[in-house]
């Protein structure tokens, strides 16, 4: 059996220059892989985003939780949207009341009231593809970072987690957000960019790998990331 507690993950090929990392001390996290972000009549296709990359980006995911459980690492799935009554919203003294295209469009369509991304209904579901382990977490925010008003640093930090992969949507927003406060927490952080998808015009994604790979992490394929999970060297 290999002894996951002593094994390394090697990515020579991640950009800007390769890493190599504990598989103990390394957490996948699925940011917002949600009915609402990913399947049509959710909330993205509400809003008119295109969702002709979402069987894609959630087969590419599942494939990096299966390489994750695989080597061992510890697996977090992230997910986004507001209590039933909404009371984490804040109402309009709070930004997200204005900045949240959830809650715009509910305001604007009131056949939509507390039916996107809201706890309980079908739309803040984490998509059938994808549902968590028994041994694995799933954290709820209400805001963009999934550090921001959650326990997620408290369970890394209990696990002596100091590296995280990233995968999700939106890469320009909740996943790029969460990365950045990862940074600011201290964690090594690296995204899997052909396992994320942006909101928003191409250029975002784009902007998006270049802050990570310039300023805040590295960035690998999923691809690259199977092929170091399934070679992992045991020291």
């Amino acid at each position: 059996m290999t002894n996951h507690r002593t094994a390394t993950l090697t990515l020579q090929s991640a950009l800007p220059s390769g890493i190599e990392w504990h598989t103990a001390e390394t957490a996948l996290i699925v940011v917002d892989m949600q009915n609402g972000f990913l399947k049509p009549e959710g909330y993205f296709d509400q809003v008119g985003y295109d969702l002709s990359h979402a069987t894609g980006t959630i087969a590419r995911v599942q494939q990096s939780v299966e390489a994750a459980r695989e080597a061992g690492l510890f697996v977090v799935y992230i997910q986004s949207g507001f209590d039933a009554d909404h009371l984490v919203v804040g109402g309009a003294t709070a930004p997200v009341w204005h900045k949240s295209e959830a809650q715009i469009l509910m305001r604007e369509r009131p056949e939509l009231h507390r039916r996107l991304i809201t706890d309980g209904t079908w739309d803040y579901e984490i998509v059938d593809e994808l549902q968590p382990g028994p041994s694995e977490m799933v954290v709820k925010k209400s805001r963009y970072s999934a550090f921001a008003g959650t326990c997620l640093d408290q369970i890394l930090r209990a696990r002596r987690i100091r590296n995280l992969v990233l995968t999700g949507v939106a890469a320009n927003a909740c996943v790029e957000s969460t990365l950045r406060e990862a940074y600011h927490r201290e964690y090594f952080c690296l995204l899997l960019e052909d396992a994320t998808h942006h909101a928003g015009p191409s250029y975002l994604l784009d902007a998006t790998l270049w802050n990570v790979r310039t300023f805040f992490g590295w960035t690998a394929t999923v691809a690259q990331f199977i092929q170091s999970a399934q070679s992992r060297q045991i020291a």
